[in-house]
């Protein structure tokens, strides 16, 4: 199988977990769970939630999260990783998706398309898209929480609190919001926007829940404290290697392939790697960013070669 064939079954996967997690459309609050769910349900390559699963893999077999387990349900005891990562994948896509729906919200980003599809706010209104994001957040928690019910140890109970921990910081204002903040302070037109604030932003708005997937994932299966920070040093070369592609991105592709509004950096006079550092140069550190992130996950003592290309894929990726 190669690994376009092998990525859209995790996809596959993936979804399907998303699927087992979502609200109900149902009673007063009926609307507010469409909009959820139309918003994580507008595909992606559901990435993070995929590297979560493909991190775990570094330290253990993880095919019972994909459903491929080959032992008989009845006849097998599941790990903590098939019980407890499903959750922690699915809130972690749910923050993820709620970041989009208020990134394009007119206050934002100001974005009418997002994976080819119209934005939430656009189809079901400023006010409705607001609360679905908020919705997403709390139910990702939510979400993740039901996790200490599949804990039967100490020792699961603690590992499943550490990647709550993991989970919550990553998401808040140390992480992803903070870069959210930053991002939003930088479009002020009195501020000096340096490239240490650049980085800032990119390291906590985008590398950050990669971070996350790739922390809670050696957590869940099992690292060790020094082997999980590693993964998350190699999590924020991953994080800042997308982010520079994705600035490119929106100077060289087109809304066909990207499926969204391109410009729109420039557009809201952003400081993007590109702007500061120019289009080769920007590919030049995506591709050096990305292959000491290999290097890295070459060095487990049980290498997971899919992780390896998939990174590599950030370098090539179009949309």
């Amino acid at each position: 199988m190669n690994f376009k064939e092998e990525s859209e079954q995790k996809i596959k996967a993936i979804e399907a977990v998303l699927r087992r997690y979502l609200p109900q459309e149902e009673g007063y609050r009926r609307r507010v769970a469409e909009a959820m769910n139309y918003a994580i349900l507008a595909g992606g390559k559901r990435l993070r939630p995929m590297i979560m699963a493909e991190s775990a893999a570094l330290f253990t077999e993880t095919a019972g999260i994909y459903g491929e387990q080959k032992i008989p349900e009845s006849e097998r005891k599941p790990a903590l990783i098939d019980r407890a990562m499903p959750l922690f994948m699915a809130a972690l896509e749910m923050i993820h998706n709620y970041s989009l729906v208020h990134d394009d919200l007119p206050a934002m980003d100001n974005d009418e398309y997002r994976r080819g599809r119209k934005t939430t706010h656009v189809v079901y209104g400023e006010g409705m898209a607001v609360l679905a994001g908020d919705a997403l957040l709390n139910y990702a928690f939510e979400t993740a929480s039901r996790a200490f019910d599949s804990a039967e140890t100490i020792e699961e109970f603690r590992k499943v609190a550490d990647s709550m921990k993991i989970l919550s910081y990553r998401a808040g204002i140390d992480g992803m919001i903070g870069g959210q903040c930053a991002d939003l302070e930088a479009e002020k037109p009195d501020t000096e926007v340096t490239e240490d604030m650049l980085m800032y932003i990119h390291e906590h708005k985008t590398a950050a829940l990669i971070q996350a997937a790739m922390a809670i994932g050696g957590t869940l299966a099992g690292g060790s404290k020094e082997e999980v920070a590693a993964l998350e040093k190699c999590a924020y070369k991953i994080g800042i290697a997308f982010q520079i592609q994705d600035d490119i991105l929106d100077v060289t592709s087109s809304l066909e392939v990207l499926g969204k509004q391109v410009g729109s950096d420039e557009k809201n006079h952003k400081l993007t790697y590109v702007a500061v550092h120019g289009l080769e140069e920007s590919k030049r550190q995506v591709e050096r960013l990305s292959e000491e992130a290999v290097k890295t996950l070459a060095s487990f003592p049980r290498r997971n070669l899919f992780l390896e290309e998939l990174v590599r894929q950030l370098i090539y990726r179009e949309k």
